[in-house]
């Protein structure tokens, strides 16, 4: 599959970051691994495309690519790895584009990683004849970047998920409780291999996390809207509401208005030792049809109150 970002995304180099917002967003929903489910290749072009969306997003990222400092997985070029590697042994000279001391037209970046190998054993075999000594090059591998949307729940609570990588291989991956919307876990040595004796590099799975229709979150807060009876707002009661762990009862104080916000506390999301609350916002609803006894109620409160929920909103205004 092509590497170059730009192309992956169907945007030319010269793309705002709007269009490059919308053209990811667009492949995205086609390629989403929920909608093919048994097609690897998708899957494959999926990681392709939230990877190249990761890099071109950030702006810092994205001039460095287009310099040539890094490469579309984010990693420094490997000819800025030798330079710094072996600097002090070579008084800092730099194996780059165009023909070198050396004899090599191109440099290090003409035949692609794929080449480094060779490059290097045929370098240093020519350094080793001068005199230099024989070396082999050993560099990590490079991080591999992919991108997870996980349930609201298996955010807040914690879970385990298949993820295939793009050499076809399914690893477990653990989601651990209170994951943020945007964090990035790193699974180590499970990213491109290493050059020689180099150790791999790592896997970056940056986290989605899908809205929830009832949940929302705050940090590590949690809120929701509860709908209570006009009976219930006005006697109070005890009622069920469901959290993040599960339903608890909790208390409507007698008088209760809509908007009004109940804490339950330490059940939002849970990291470690620490939990967040929950917030519960409360919100009066009147059933769709009202009956004869209501109204005659409702009428009979009118004529006798002199309640004026606005008054304090004219003062203001």
């Amino acid at each position: 599959m092509n590497d170059d970002p730009y192309k992956i995304l169907g945007v030319s180099r010269d793309a705002s970051q709007d269009e490059i917002r919308k053209a990811y967003r667009k492949l995205a929903k086609s390629l989403h691994p929920d909608l093919n489910p048994d097609d690897p290749g998708k899957q494959a072009e999926f990681q392709a495309v939230s990877s190249a969306h990761d890099l071109l997003r950030d702006p810092e990222k994205r001039r460095r690519f287009d310099a040539g400092e890094i490469d579309a997985s984010g990693q420094e070029r490997p000819q800025r790895q030798y330079y710094h590697q072996y600097a002090g042994q070579d008084q800092g000279r730099r194996y780059d584009a165009g023909p070198g001391p050396e004899g090599f037209a191109g440099g290090f970046g003409a035949g692609g990683e794929e080449d480094l190998s060779d490059l290097f054993s045929e370098l240093f075999g020519r350094r080793a004849g001068a005199g230099a000594g024989s070396r082999e090059f050993h560099a990590r591998g490079p991080d591999m970047r992919y991108h997870l949307e996980v349930e609201f729940m298996d955010a807040a609570r914690g879970a385990k998920r298949a993820v295939t990588m793009p050499d076809g291989k399914p690893i477990e991956l653990t989601v651990p409780a209170g994951v943020r919307d945007g964090q990035t876990l790193r699974l180590r040595g499970k990213g491109g291999p290493g050059y020689g004796e180099g150790p791999p590099g790592d896997a970056l799975v940056t986290i989605s996390v899908r809205p929830h229709p009832v949940f929302s979150r705050d940090g590590d807060d949690i809120e929701m809207e509860l709908p209570i009876t006009f009976d219930e707002a006005v006697l109070g009661t005890k009622v069920d509401v469901p959290t993040v762990h599960g339903p608890v009862s909790m208390t409507i104080p007698k008088g209760a208005s809509s908007g009004q916000r109940l804490r339950l506390k330490g059940k939002g999301i849970t990291r470690g030792k620490t939990a967040g609350d929950q917030m519960v916002r409360l919100k009066i609803v009147l059933p769709r049809t009202i009956d004869d006894d209501m109204r005659d109620l409702a009428e009979r409160w009118r004529e006798t109150s002199s309640f004026d929920p606005r008054a304090d909103l004219r003062r203001m205004t």
